[in-house]
């Protein structure tokens, strides 16, 4: 049998990060709309756009597949979930006190936009913000469906990590065109946003949520 109510709630939680990584500018939409500006053609800006979703999307995989590989690992499954979820909940301290950007960002070139998204995603804990998500669907599965399903979990890791970022893709695009198409940078510039922190923030609730789900 499956948790379909939590398997309902994990999914959304893949989509509304997904949507809340597109939203935040951290995550490079705002260099799309500069690659349109610069080439005055839109479709640069749907370029740069699937160039970004590209390099979060491996960004994703990297980090989903070797927790899906040790989801085999059923008789440490418990103590995988709470280190998972421990890392999550350091990552987000630290940014909370480092909130500076990583120099090595700045020293990407502009046209290689799928690497700086890559290191962009990994560097923020974007793909870690999703491994209590994925463990949490892989323990919706019952103990009779285990056996069936545990070959399907690196399977799972691949839709999780598509899933995220169809909708980290269409947020961004929204956010990119309206800016391109209406707005410009200069608006960009003198309305930015920065979510930093709360992203810190809720990467260490869903690491808290996470562990107490597991040891309480």
């Amino acid at each position: 049998m499956f948790d379909t109510t939590t398997a309902t709630a994990l999914w959304g939680a893949v989509v509304v990060s997904g949507l809340y990584h597109g939203a935040n500018p951290g995550m490079g939409w705002p260099l799309a709309v500069s690659a349109a500006l610069m080439d005055r053609k839109g479709r640069s800006l749907w370029r740069a756009l699937a160039a970004l979703a590209g390099g979060h999307l491996l960004a994703m995989a990297a980090i989903l597949f070797p927790f899906g590989a040790l989801v085999f690992l059923v008789r440490w499954q418990e103590a995988i979930q709470i280190g998972a979820a421990s890392l999550v909940i350091a990552m987000g301290l630290y940014l909370l006190v480092n909130r500076r950007h990583p120099r090595f960002l700045a020293r990407v070139p502009p046209t290689r936009l799928a690497l700086w998204s890559f290191l962009a995603a990994m560097a923020h804990g974007a793909g870690l913000m999703l491994v209590p998500i994925y463990l949490g669907i892989c323990d919706a599965m019952d103990e009779n469906a285990a056996g069936v399903l545990m070959a399907g979990r690196p399977g799972a890791a691949v839709l999780v990590a598509l899933v995220h970022t169809v909708a980290m893709f269409a947020a961004g695009a929204g956010f990119a065109f309206t800016v391109y198409r209406w707005f410009g940078l200069k608006a960009l510039s003198r309305s930015w946003f920065n979510l930093d922190a709360i992203w810190a923030l809720s990467l260490v609730l869903i690491g808290s949520v996470s562990l107490v789900s597991v040891i309480g």
